[in-house]
C-alpha cells in the first residue's frame, strides 16, 4: 500500500517541536462539535424552504439527519482505534495508503479553509450593519476575526477550550431564547405553510397560509438536501483534536455522540419554530438572518442591533472552532511530510501548531480579498454561493472517503482494537455515502453548484501534482504513518 513513496525517519528533536498538549474533557470535546455546526442554525439552511417547501425541507433535514449519523458513528469508532491529530486523513492513511491519505486530507483541507471565510464573510456583514461602517471597510472586519481568533488559538489550547465551550453554550443559549420566545406567536398552518409552486414550478407566496406540505413535491425535498447540510456540516472535524483530548478512547466517541443528537434536537426545533411565526417560510426562504428577522418579529425593530449582536454569536462560534479545525488539520498533514514540513512547528511554551494556524488564516484572507477584487459587486453573490457550494461538495466527496476508510478498515484489519464500536456498522457507512453521492448530485443540477465543483476538482487536481512530483518523495514516519506501516507489516507477515 505504501508503494511508489519515500520515508524519512526523524530525530526526537523533530516531534519534540511538533508536540502538543493534552486538555480537553468529554464536554471540551462537545462544545467543539457543536460550535463548529452551530452557526449554520442561524442562517443557511433557511434557502432549503425555497426548493422544497417546509414538507420538503423537513424530510430533507430527516435523511441528511440520517447521513450525519452514520458518518459520526463510523468516525465514533475509527477516531479512539487511530487516536492521531490527522483525523479523515489518518483513517484513510490506514485504510486507503498514502495516496489515499493525502487525497481525503486534502479533500478536508478545502472545506475547513474555504468555511469560516463564508463565515466571516457574513459576520462581518453583522458588523458593518451594527457599527453602520463603510462596506469598502469589510477586508477590515476580515483581518481583525482572523487576527484575533487565530491570536486566541495560538495563545494556548487551555484559553481556546474555554472559549469554545463558552461561545456554544452562548449561542446554544441565543437559540434557547428564541425557541421559548417562539412559541406563542407559532402558527403552524398559517406561516409554516405560505408557499405554493408557480406556473414555473419555482416556490411563490400563499397568502394566509394553508397549503401543501409538499407544494414543489418529492424532488424538492431531494433538491433541499444540501442546505440541511449546513444544520451538521463540520461535526466531523472533532477526531482533529484527539491528540489534545485527555482520553479520545473513552472521550472522543461520547463527544461525537452527544454532539449529533444535541444538534438534531437544535435543527427540528429551528426548522419548527423560526418558519411558525409571522415571518413565515417564504419570507424566510428569501432571508440572509433568519434568526435575526424571527428576533425582530417578536421583539420588533427598534432593538435590532441588539439583536444582531446576539445572532452573531453563532457565527463566532463557528468561525473560533473551525480555525481549530484547519490548524491541526494541516499540522498533521505537514508533520507527516505531505505538507512542508515546516508547517507542523508548535509554539515551543503553548504547544499550539502557530505556523499552520497562520497559513490557513492567511489563505481565507487571501481567497476573500482575491474573490472582492475579481466579483466586485456580485461578491457577495461568489461567496454566498460558490465557496459555500465548495464546502458542501468537498464535505460530501470527505464523508464519502472516510465511510469507504471504515468500511475497508473493518474488511482488511478485524483485528484492530477498537475500544468503541459503531451501533450500525456497515450499514450506516454505506447509507451515509449513498446520501451523501445523492447530494452531490442534486449540486450538479444547479449552475452555481457546479461550478463550485469545478473549481474543486482543479484544486484537488493540483494538490495531487504537487504530492506526485514532489510530496510522495518527502514522508515522515509520523504517528499516523508509523500507525498504518505497522498494521500493513502485520497483515503482511499473517499472510506469508
Amino acid at each position: 500500500m505504501s508503494k511508489g513513496v519515500k520515508y524519512k525517519k526523524m530525530d526526537k528533536s523533530y516531534f519534540e517541536s511538533r508536540e502538543l498538549k493534552r486538555h480537553a474533557g468529554v464536554w471540551s470535546l462537545w462544545a467543539l462539535g457543536v460550535g463548529a455546526v452551530i452557526s449554520g442554525h442561524f442562517s443557511g439552511w433557511n434557502l432549503g424552504l425555497a426548493s422544497g417547501g417546509w414538507g420538503g425541507m423537513f424530510v430533507a433535514t430527516c435523511i441528511v439527519a440520517i447521513m450525519y449519523v452514520g458518518l459520526t458513528q463510523s468516525v465514533a469508532e475509527m477516531s479512539p482505534a487511530l487516536p492521531h491529530t490527522g483525523g479523515a486523513y489518518s483513517f484513510a492513511r490506514s485504510a486507503m495508503g498514502p495516496w489515499g491519505g493525502f487525497f481525503t486530507g486534502l479533500v478536508e483541507n478545502l472545506e475547513f479553509i474555504l468555511t469560516p471565510a463564508v463565515i466571516v464573510f457574513f459576520l462581518s456583514n453583522y458588523m458593518q450593519g451594527i457599527f453602520e461602517t463603510s462596506p469598502e471597510l469589510l477586508p477590515l472586519w476580515w483581518f481583525g476575526f482572523y487576527t484575533i481568533f487565530t491570536l486566541l488559538n495560538i495563545v494556548g489550547v487551555e484559553l481556546s477550550f474555554r472559549f469554545t465551550v463558552a461561545l456554544t453554550l452562548l449561542a446554544l443559549g441565543c437559540l434557547g431564547i428564541f425557541w421559548v420566545s417562539s412559541i406563542g406567536s407559532a402558527d403552524f398552518t398559517t406561516y409554516a405553510l405560505d408557499i405554493k409552486a408557480g406556473a414555473d414550478g419555482t416556490a411563490e407566496h400563499l397568502p394566509g397560509g394553508g397549503g401543501s406540505l409538499f407544494p414543489l413535491g418529492w424532488e424538492g425535498a431531494l433538491k433541499a438536501m444540501p442546505f440541511a447540510v449546513w444544520l451538521f456540516l463540520a461535526i466531523e472535524q472533532l477526531p482533529l483534536a484527539a491528540e489534545e483530548s485527555v482520553d479520545p478512547k473513552k472521550d472522543m466517541p461520547k463527544g461525537l455522540t452527544y454532539g449529533i443528537i444535541t444538534l438534531i434536537i437544535s435543527a427540528f426545533l429551528i426548522l419548527w419554530l423560526n418558519a411558525s411565526i409571522p415571518l413565515g417560510s417564504f419570507a424566510l426562504s428569501q432571508s440572509g438572518e433568519p434568526l435575526l428577522d424571527g428576533f425582530k418579529v417578536l421583539y420588533g425593530d427598534h432593538i435590532a442591533k441588539l439583536l444582531a449582536l446576539v445572532a452573531s454569536i453563532g457565527l463566532l462560534a463557528s468561525f473560533h472552532t473551525i480555525i481549530f479545525a484547519f490548524g491541526r488539520q494541516i499540522y498533521s498533514l505537514s508533520r507527516a511530510g505531505y505538507f512542508p514540513v515546516l508547517l507542523s512547528l508548535t509554539h515551543s511554551k503553548r504547544k499550539t501548531p502557530y505556523t499552520a494556524l497562520i497559513l490557513g488564516s492567511v489563505i481565507g484572507f487571501l481567497v476573500l480579498m482575491v474573490t472582492k477584487f475579481l466579483a466586485g459587486n456580485e461578491s457577495e453573490v461568489f461567496i454566498g454561493g460558490a465557496l459555500l457550494n465548495i464546502a458542501v461538495f468537498s464535505a460530501m466527496l470527505s464523508y464519502i472517503l472516510q465511510c469507504g476508510s471504515f468500511l475497508l478498515l473493518r474488511k482488511n484489519k478485524p483485528d484492530l482494537e477498537r475500544p468503541y464500536v459503531s451501533p450500525f456498522g456497515k450499514f450506516g457507512a454505506w447509507t451515509t455515502i449513498l446520501l451523501a453521492s445523492v447530494i452531490i448530485y442534486f449540486q450538479l443540477q444547479d449552475q452555481s453548484y457546479r461550478t463550485a465543483v469545478f473549481i474543486s476538482i482543479g484544486y484537488l487536481i493540483i494538490g495531487l501534482a504537487y504530492f506526485a512530483l514532489k510530496g510522495r518523495h518527502r514522508l515522515i514516519l509520523s504517528p499516523e504513518e508509523e500507525f498504518a506501516l505497522e498494521h500493513e507489516t502485520k497483515k503482511a507477515l499473517v499472510k506469508n
